[in-house]
């Protein structure tokens, strides 16, 4: 049976300034923090890897993705079922975005 795993990487300030990015993000208060959320069946590490390289990578975390944030995802790992890791995946970003953070996710 398969694992997943949410995975939380930080991102160069500078993606708040790109339009797109910066109109799901309409509360973010600048020097808060800038972020991407995700949720695979591959370990956090692999699938930061798998984005810098580009594969099956979303374009903000492949180009302004800076690092892993274990500090914030690491306790809901691993996840037994995809709707339990989209529901926390969610939750984390919701949760990012309420302290004043940009984030992206699905």
């Amino acid at each position: 049976m398969a694992k997943y795993y949410v995975y939380v990487i930080e991102l160069e300030p500078e993606v708040a300034n790109l339009r797109k990015f910066r109109a799901k993000n309409p509360n973010y208060i600048k020097g808060n923090g800038c972020f991407y959320v995700g949720q695979s069946t591959r370990t956090p590490e692999l699938r930061f890897d798998q984005h810098k390289e580009g594969y099956k990578s979303n374009k903000y975390a492949k180009y302004y993705g800076k690092k892993l944030r274990p500090d914030i995802y690491k306790k809901y790992n691993p996840i037994p079922s995809r709707v339990d890791s989209l529901g926390i995946e969610a939750y984390l970003g919701n949760k990012l975005r309420g302290k004043g953070a940009a984030v992206w996710f699905n």
